[in-house]
């Protein structure tokens, strides 16, 4: 399994909700914006994603693709996949909190 975090930026959404339904989107599509280290789980980075799989990379890609196109197409959103075999380390992380609607 492979370790995956993606980052998302949406060019001109600063005065929309557009993030809020990107994250809805990314979730159907599998993504989760925490990650579990030692059975504690994190908070990720605002845009920031994580999915564990045993996908290539571009299918990774096209799966975030599919979920970021449907909040915005134009302009072009950027979205960058990286992936690690071994676990992610990190600093200044915020334990999650179950957000309730």
């Amino acid at each position: 399994m492979i370790n995956y975090t993606v980052r998302v930026e949406l060019h001109d959404a600063d005065k929309s909700n557009k993030y809020e339904n990107l994250h809805k989107q990314m979730k159907l599509e599998g993504f989760s914006r925490s990650l579990g280290i030692d059975g504690i789980r994190w908070e990720l980075p605002t845009s920031e994603y994580s999915i564990v799989s045993d996908l290539a990379p571009e299918k990774i890609l096209s799966k975030a693709q599919i979920a970021v196109y449907k909040i915005q197409s134009k302009p072009e959103p950027s979205i960058l996949v990286t992936g690690s075999i071994t676990p992610r380390v990190f600093s200044g992380l915020e334990r999650f909190r179950s957000k309730k609607p």
